[in-house]
């Protein structure tokens, strides 16, 4: 799944929703909290008669397919799957605004996305659920909001890191033990790949646009806890020095330094797949939707035998992980008991008697430690799942406010912004919204 940033639904949310509460997700007319303390639920009580209704994004209808049949068979309920319009996260809202809600839907469970469906007003606390225990660490981190878990955490967030060719490795001298330890080594590794042989060191994307901020995102890993918190209370601003610096790092010492395919501001995503395969291009920086282009085309063994992936951060050998909208589901406070019980026995259902089969049928890595990742997934699955519990929160697990970078690292791409510029409009756009929201300090 692709990485977006969402503040245009921020904006919707402040502007075109006021009347309901939007700008305080803590201010609503129930308190959810009291879900919490409902009897745990038999995942496998009959439902019979019982219909709930759940959304999903277009491009992800089919993902929770095999847990719905599963269910479906299991309890006599009925699931109805409803794929709401691109684009997704904005159209959510406007549906809820509207009055219209389903039981259960698909929702990025990070604090930059979260709140946008007023959590505290319109869904069920699920804090007593008994899969919660059962998560991971990275993923017990995940669809909470103000100490509240709201969403269920179903999949593993996306994983960013390096894919590499091996082929291409190889014919440049390469090794494991050259692998890089920092950015800085991750670019002179690019310039390897440049010098000795005849690939790009690196494919980007410009035509694409959303894939350019990762570049960015990997140089602001050694900023601590603090500073993102000091950042979300306006105490901190994306005009630091080392963002700014990051922005132009990535622009000199990457794309003016050659160091990227000739066409980088008009590449696209399917188009860094088809030339990481190709080998045309030594190293593609991006997330776990990258390798999923791949498995749709090649088999296990195929990928193993040219694709690689290791892990990077700005000063350590580290991955990052970045919430997707399939990696949460969320329950909605409809008025009806009976059905929010249905959704509350579905997601224990989902991670419970049914999870080893879901993850099984999705060939995807497990979010619970006591059942095991399938067997046979492609080498740079295992690798992301390796370092997992070890990652870093991009920032849109970490900012309040997911601002539009890669728009703006576009414009500086095609020369409408200077790097200082494309801080100065993440900045404003970011306290734009937060203020919107009503965050503290804005």
């Amino acid at each position: 799944m692709k990485r977006r940033a969402l503040p245009a639904l921020a904006l919707i949310c402040a502007v075109g929703l006021a009347g309901t509460a939007c700008s305080d997700p803590s201010v609503g007319s129930g308190d959810s909290g009291t879900d919490a303390k409902q009897t745990a639920v038999d995942p496998t009580a009959r439902l019979d008669g019982v219909k709930l209704t759940m959304w999903t994004a277009q491009n992800t209808l089919n993902a929770p397919k095999q847990v719905v049949e599963a269910f479906e068979k299991a309890t006599g309920a009925q699931v109805e799957t409803q794929a709401i319009p691109d684009p997704y996260e904005q159209n959510v809202p406007t549906k809820l605004a509207s009055g219209d809600k389903p039981d259960l839907m698909f929702w990025q469970p990070s604090i930059s996305t979260l709140p946008f469906i007023q959590p505290r007003q319109n869904l069920l606390a699920l804090d007593g659920e008994p899969w919660v225990s059962k998560l991971g660490g990275t993923e017990q981190s995940l669809g909470v909001i103000d100490g509240k878990r709201y969403a269920a955490i179903v999949t593993s967030p996306a994983m960013l890191g390096v894919y590499y060719n091996k082929d291409v490795f190889k014919a440049a001298g390469i090794t494991e033990s050259d692998f890089p330890k920092s950015y800085d080594e991750l670019l002179a590794l690019g310039r390897t790949v440049t010098d000795r042989t005849e690939a790009a060191g690196f494919y980007e994307a410009g035509g694409d646009k959303w894939p350019l901020q990762w570049q960015m995102q990997v140089q602001l890993t050694d900023l601590d806890e603090q500073w993102w918190a000091d950042l979300n209370q306006n105490k901190k601003k994306w005009t630091d020095p080392v963002v700014v610096g990051a922005i132009k790092k990535y622009k000199e010492k990457l794309l003016d330094a050659g160091l990227a395919q000739k066409n980088y501001k008009t590449g696209t995503f399917t188009g860094q797949a088809d030339s990481l395969w190709k080998g045309e291009a030594g190293m593609v920086l991006n997330v776990t939707s990258f390798q999923s282009q791949l498995q749709a085309k090649y088999s296990t063994a195929e990928i193993d035998k040219r694709i690689g992936w290791f892990p990077i951060a700005n000063s350590s050998a580290t991955g990052m992980y970045s919430p997707d909208q399939t990696n949460g589901v969320v329950a909605f406070r409809t008025g009806d008991e009976k059905r929010q019980n249905a959704s509350r026995q579905f997601m224990a259902f989902w991670l419970g008697p049914d999870y080893a089969d879901y993850i099984k049928t999705m060939k995807i890595p497990s979010v619970q430690p006591s059942v095991p990742t399938p067997a046979g997934l492609p080498q740079a699955s295992t690798a992301q799942v390796a370092a997992l519990p070890k990652a870093i929160g991009v920032f849109q697990a970490k900012a309040i406010v997911a601002p539009d970078t890669h728009l703006y690292l576009a414009d500086m791409i095609f020369g409408k912004k200077t790097p200082q510029q494309v801080a100065q409009a993440i900045q404003d756009q970011f306290a734009q919204v937060a203020k919107a929201q009503g965050a503290t300090g804005f």
